[in-house]
């Protein structure tokens, strides 16, 4: 009897050792081991960043930054955007500021100097020789060869405007107007005008032969 009781006993402290081994937790037991685990670490490494300040207002001092950053960006962006802009409208003040310049200084001239030497058509000419005349860094007007040098007269002084129209139309006289015959021009192989006058028969010793010479001359007659 007794020894079926301390079998019993030895079964039962057994039976409780095992239950106590294989002891399982339950869900509450589990996410409160777990949030003890997270305050652990949480407090760790609060205590090594503790003298940059609280965490949070990291956090929003970073997202302040980037936002500026990204502002920033933006307006730079925009700022370029605007100089490129100013630079266009300069240069296109600049090249209009030229253009008139050049048409004043250079067309201009061209142009008045080719009527004056009585060129054919005077717009043709300033076309054909406004490559030959530019502006120089100082606004000056120059006039230069095939090569982009500056053309001098035989006296050393720079060739002028005028001076090329003149040149180029004696070079190309077909670029000329022709010169209208007048019924007062003369022939040179003849001595006798169109009154009939001759100088063949003009005696000017003689007072009266003098008189008519003096008034065929006068008309235009001889």
């Amino acid at each position: 009897m007794s020894d079926t009781i301390m079998e019993n006993a030895e079964t039962e402290t057994a039976t409780n050792n095992t239950q106590e081994t294989s002891k399982t937790y339950t869900q509450e037991e589990f996410d409160r081991h777990m949030a003890g685990m997270k305050n652990s670490l949480a407090k760790k490494y609060e205590r090594q960043f503790a003298d940059l300040g609280d965490v949070d207002e990291l956090r929003a001092l970073k997202s302040e930054a980037e936002q500026r950053k990204t502002q920033e960006q933006i307006k730079r962006g925009e700022f370029e955007k605007t100089l490129g802009e100013l630079a266009e409208k300069k240069n296109n003040e600049i090249a209009k500021r030229d253009n008139i310049i050049k048409d004043y200084r250079v067309n201009t001239p061209l142009l008045d100097a080719a009527a004056r030497y009585k060129a054919v058509a005077p717009d043709q000419v300033k076309s054909l020789l406004a490559s030959n005349v530019r502006l120089n860094d100082s606004g000056d007007v120059e006039v230069i060869d095939a090569e982009g040098n500056v053309r001098y007269t035989e006296d050393g002084k720079p060739l002028g405007v005028d001076s090329l129209v003149q040149d180029f139309l004696k070079s190309n006289p077909h670029f000329v107007q022709p010169t209208p015959a007048t019924t007062h021009t003369q022939s040179n192989t003849g001595t006798k005008s169109s009154s009939g006058v001759s100088l063949e028969d003009l005696d000017l010793t003689n007072p009266e032969h003098r008189k008519i010479y003096k008034d065929a001359r006068s008309k235009g007659l001889l």
